[in-house]
């Protein structure tokens, strides 16, 4: 509180109190708004409480005893008028005519306006450090989580449900290879299409093969399988999770004693580990074949030259390079569409804002991490 009021017959008492700043001067006219001047015969002002008052709380001061004097209050000062609304008084007062007034008080208001939209930017910014904050430490519960329950599920294979992780196999895995195959062969035989238009100028087109056969078995067949089933995937777990949580199946599971963790998530993220290893394969084995038909066709390079050129390519990890990553590709995708899920309450809208969160930042762990496997494999000399 700023003041204190008494009212009394047709007389109003306030003594002022704390600081009158300019940071303060929303809250202390909101409070000066709501005192009632109708009717009002006197008005006392006690300042003798009054801890600061600078010339912005003098100004809003002024105007308060100018709006009581033009309702027909008598106003007086029992400890003795503050210097600063003096101060006020007697510029105003030497100033000719209205002008340097109505200039005074629009700046004022400007001034007042820019602190305002300054305090709200600094709260603004706090706000979204903290949010941001504790959306970190509860990713890392959930990280927690996860991991006990995999170590769980690890010594107690009897936990696993079997049944749960064949379906999630067949969802993300079996039903996604028209789509993963179909990708894979138009990506390399553009990669081989564009290579050869280069390498062709300088007689090396059987490089081609080899651009073909690395690039698609280190990085394009399990990068594009993983961003495809990230988007497939991920988003279906965010949705399927979220509409539980929206139903109150979840909060049913734990009320029955049963751990979601263990029925709802680690049977996806099984499910994921299993199927994009298998999809990484399947979409080397197409992509290499459309690498293969394009030179057959655009280079008329043989099938057997192809081949013999391909085995040349393969290095002892190039094969495998690309179906290490795959797994860790599966676990983000999985943790970050459950994880998502997990968050949903309230309204049909937050499941469709987090379901795409979910895709967003899964795409965007998968490429982080691949491009912390390439930093990696380049230290080791693979």
């Amino acid at each position: 509180m700023y003041f204190t009021s008494q009212a009394s017959d047709a007389s109003l008492t306030l003594r002022l109190r704390g600081e009158w700043r300019a940071a303060d001067l929303a809250a202390i006219e909101r409070q000066l708004a709501a005192l009632p001047l109708s009717g009002v015969r006197q008005l006392v002002i006690g300042t003798a409480e009054l801890g600061a008052l600078d010339l912005s709380g003098a100004w809003l001061l002024r105007d308060f005893v100018r709006r009581a004097a033009a309702a027909g209050a008598v106003v007086s000062y029992p400890d003795g008028q503050p210097e600063a609304v003096a101060l006020v008084d007697s510029t105003l007062a030497e100033t000719p005519g209205s002008d340097l007034a109505a200039r005074l008080a629009a700046e004022e208001r400007d001034r007042l306006a820019e602190l305002a939209t300054g305090e709200r930017t600094a709260e603004a910014v706090g706000r979204r450090v903290v949010h941001s904050a504790e959306g970190v430490v509860k990713g890392l519960a959930f990280v927690g989580a996860l991991s006990s329950m995999i170590g769980t599920a690890l010594l107690k294979p009897h936990r696993w449900r079997p049944i749960s992780i064949a379906r999630h196999v067949y969802d993300t895995g079996i039903t996604a290879i028209p789509i993963v195959a179909l990708i894979a062969f138009l990506i390399s035989v553009i990669t081989a299409y564009m290579g050869a238009q280069q390498l062709v100028k300088f007689g090396a087109d059987i490089f081609v093969v080899d651009l073909v056969t690395v690039g698609t078995l280190r990085e394009m067949g399990v990068l594009l399988t993983a961003i495809i089933v990230a988007g497939r995937s991920g988003s279906a777990f965010a949705a399927e999770i979220g509409a539980m949580r929206l139903n109150e199946e979840i909060d049913a599971l734990k009320a029955t004693g049963v751990n979601p963790f263990e029925v709802l998530i680690l049977p996806r993220v099984i499910g994921l580990v299993i199927a994009l290893p298998l999809l990484t394969i399947i979409a080397d084995a197409v992509g290499l074949a459309g690498g293969a038909l394009l030179c057959r066709f655009l280079l008329d390079m043989p099938f057997l030259q192809f081949i013999t050129r391909m085995e040349e390519a393969i290095g002892p990890y190039t094969f495998w390079v690309g179906i290490w990553k795959a797994p860790v590709f599966a676990i983000l995708i999985a943790s970050a569409g459950t994880y998502r899920g997990l968050q949903v309450r309230g309204s049909s809208r937050e499941l469709g804002r987090l379901t795409t969160v979910a895709v967003v930042q899964s795409i965007f762990l998968v490429i982080l991490a691949d491009a912390l496997f390439a930093v990696l494999f380049m230290e080791l000399d693979i």
